[in-house]
């Protein structure tokens, strides 16, 4: 068991950050069964997601900064989803090298059915769930993420990180 030496405050989120990973793993299987009738996984329907939102088409390293995702394994699941036809890639005006990724009628009919099975899925899991406490989680979340971006910014430039004033 690890000594803990922490404040109460550091306490609570590793408390948060252990639940958190377990509920990123259960997610991942839940999303799994349910987008597998489609011929996708949960990653390969967080790409295709990516791609169907995103305002313009976009190449894998933009797609893969939105999903705060390593590029290679987007690049990766990008290819997957090439070779099964689901997407496809434009010249990028902008950068030759660099394709542009757009879904394919395919692809966009097996997000489309995704979606649809999604819905009926989470009003089940919500029921119960006072909308202003999963607003209130959301909110959390958010601000723990720009946190982390924050920090992982900041090392990578070799900065130190100050703590934000609430």
């Amino acid at each position: 068991m690890m000594a803990k030496s922490g404040t109460a405050g550091a306490e609570a989120l590793t408390d948060l950050i252990l639940t958190l990973f377990r509920v990123n793993n259960l997610t991942l299987v839940w999303g799994d069964r349910l987008v597998a009738p489609f011929g996708l996984t949960s990653a390969r329907w967080q790409v295709l997601g990516a791609i169907a939102q995103a305002e313009r088409p976009q190449p894998v390293s933009w797609l893969a900064r939105d999903l705060g995702a390593n590029r290679q394994n987007v690049q990766r699941i990008v290819n997957d989803l090439h070779n099964e036809g689901l997407v496809g890639f434009e010249q990028n005006p902008h950068h030759r090298r660099a394709k542009l990724v757009v879904l394919t009628v395919e692809g966009q009919k097996a997000y489309e059915a995704a979606v649809e099975a999604y819905y009926p899925k989470a009003d089940a899991l919500a029921e119960g769930f006072p909308e202003s406490d999963l607003r209130a989680a959301h909110r959390l979340m958010v601000e723990l993420r720009q946190r982390l971006e924050a920090e992982n910014d900041a090392e990578q430039q070799g900065q130190k990180v100050v703590p934000m004033e609430e």
